[in-house]
């Protein structure tokens, strides 16, 4: 199998476009779609690495680690404090994990909607 999107099962780029729709609507969707699933795997991906930085105790004072911990901050301001338990590590990972999921299910799905469109 030639597929190289980043989602199997959708349609490669070399098939033609499903009846009824003009390859170039097809052509904008898939990008779009491909543009989704990037900006939903970064964010995730960011919010990962800050909890693998926590968990093995990065030098909270290096610049990338700030960076991380600030992006990570952003991304999952709305999840903060959700779960509060006595166990530090645990805290992190529920209190980033859970955007983490959360982008990559809607994300995902919204390029999969795209792609079926």
């Amino acid at each position: 199998m030639n597929n190289t999107d980043p989602v199997s099962g959708y349609q490669t780029y070399g098939q033609p476009p499903g009846p009824g729709r003009p390859a170039r609507d097809q052509a904008t969707s898939r990008r779009t779609a491909l543009a989704i699933c990037t900006i939903a795997d970064v964010a995730a991906g960011l919010l990962g690495l800050w909890i693998v930085l926590y968990l093995l105790d990065a030098n909270q004072a290096n610049p990338f680690v700030e960076f991380v911990h600030g992006m990570a901050d952003w991304l999952s301001g709305w999840a903060q404090d959700i779960f509060t338990m006595d166990t530090e590590g645990l805290r992190v990972v529920l209190n980033y994990g859970l955007p983490a999921v959360i982008y990559l299910l809607i994300g995902h799905g919204i390029a999969a909607r795209l792609n079926r469109a």
